[in-house]
């Protein structure tokens, strides 16, 4: 009878849905290959982590040896191992990002980039007193200062600009919310007048 339903309607298009997706082999494919690529950047989280409490370690012994050698000496060489450790943990927080948001995170590098710089800057500013009076030597110490000054002002910007850029979305998400926010008390406030009428 025509007014009956069959019931061959959903059952059609479920199976069309399942033609145009991918073939099971492919979804059981991309499942393993994501399971593969969490244990492998837990693995390397495990083993920053493991890094960073080594560097933490031998920074603090360092300044066990303030008495033995000069202090300034120690100071740099412990400042220099902090400031590894500093990269070692932007590392593994660029690592927690991807495993939390399943896409990579160009700021944490950045970073690491600005603090890498940073450090070579320290290294290279007390040889440069070493190479007082070695016109060549301290001419090169002095230029790879400057560009690795350079260096850090251009990550610090891509930084700052990206991380703009990061806020715009949320911030027209916000616009827009508030938006439809005041849409819905005017439209209220429209519908409510004429029973405001009828009532007086």
């Amino acid at each position: 009878m025509p007014g009956r339903p069959t019931g061959e309607g959903p059952a059609r298009h479920r199976g069309r849905d399942e033609d145009d997706g991918p073939p099971r082999y492919v979804r059981v494919g991309n499942a393993l290959l994501a399971i593969t690529e969490d244990v492998i950047y837990v693995g390397i989280a495990a083993v920053l982590a493991i890094a960073a409490f080594a560097l933490l370690v031998s920074a603090l012994r360092g300044l066990t040896e303030l008495g033995d050698t000069g202090a300034s000496d120690v100071v740099i060489e412990v400042l220099d191992r902090l400031l590894l450790v500093f990269i070692v943990v932007e590392l593994l927080f660029a690592v927690r990002v991807i495993l939390g948001k399943r896409e990579v995170v160009a700021e944490p590098f950045l970073i690491v980039g600005i603090i890498a710089s940073i450090k070579e800057i320290i290294v290279l500013s007390v040889k440069a007193a070493d190479y007082v009076g070695k016109d060549d030597k301290f001419m090169h110490s002095i230029i790879e200062v400057g560009v690795l000054g350079v260096l850090v002002l251009v990550l610090a910007a891509a930084a700052i600009i990206l991380r703009a850029k990061e806020r715009e979305p949320q911030e027209g998400k916000d616009d827009a919310g508030r938006e439809s926010r005041k849409d819905g008390e005017a439209l209220k406030v429209r519908q409510g007048d004429p029973e405001g009428a009828a009532g007086g």
